[in-house]
């Protein structure tokens, strides 16, 4: 069985929150027996023991090589194609897959267990866009291949002679192709 690389948990706090919004919930609405005006705050107390004890159960968060495990669902990061951010505390991002479904996270760890979760999940979506940024591309890496070295261009060729001079040397390699020799005095001198 493979071991997470890393594992988020919700904090306590959130339980603990939820709780004593409950518990100020059900005095509120003892005192709304006596003053209507305390239903208010009964509600208030209410809704926000729902939030906290929204939070404080989430299921942990275990980030393996391969995929990201959610409670009992698992995501291979291969299947990732967008991974967006809307919230620091608590985290909450949606995950784009390869199937046009979504998957909402939602981390009510600390703001560093937070950090960590994001970067995890920005490293290993590597087929992702990050927050509508392509991945290698907000890792400052290069988006093409370097391109191999151009071809050496010949070196330019300055002329040695002037026009005149190449015409001579023109006419004197034609006359050696035709006789064969370029002495004047002919062959006969030899002897």
């Amino acid at each position: 069985m493979p071991v997470p690389l890393a594992r988020f948990r919700s904090q306590r706090l959130f339980l603990w929150a939820g709780l004593a919004a409950l518990s100020f919930t059900s005095f509120s609405g003892w005192v709304a027996l006596a003053w209507p005006y305390a239903a208010i705050a009964a509600v208030l107390f209410f809704i926000s023991a729902l939030f906290f004890l929204f939070l404080a159960s989430r299921p942990p968060i275990e980030v393996y090589e391969s995929h990201l495990q959610i409670g009992r669902r698992s995501v291979l990061w291969t299947q990732i194609r967008r991974v967006d951010r809307s919230a620091n505390l608590p985290l909450i991002v949606r995950l784009s897959l390869a199937d046009k479904s979504h998957v909402l996270i939602v981390h009510s760890g600390d703001a560093e267990s937070g950090k960590s979760l994001l970067r995890h999940l920005r490293r290993f979506s590597k087929e992702a866009l990050l927050d509508g940024v392509p991945y290698r591309q907000f890792w400052g890496e290069p988006l093409s291949l370097p391109k191999a070295e151009p071809k050496a261009i010949a070196p330019p060729r300055y002329p040695l002679l002037m026009p005149e001079d190449e015409a001579e040397v023109e006419r004197l390699f034609q006359r050696l192709k035709a006789v064969g020799h370029l002495d004047p005095r002919g062959s006969s001198e030899d002897k």
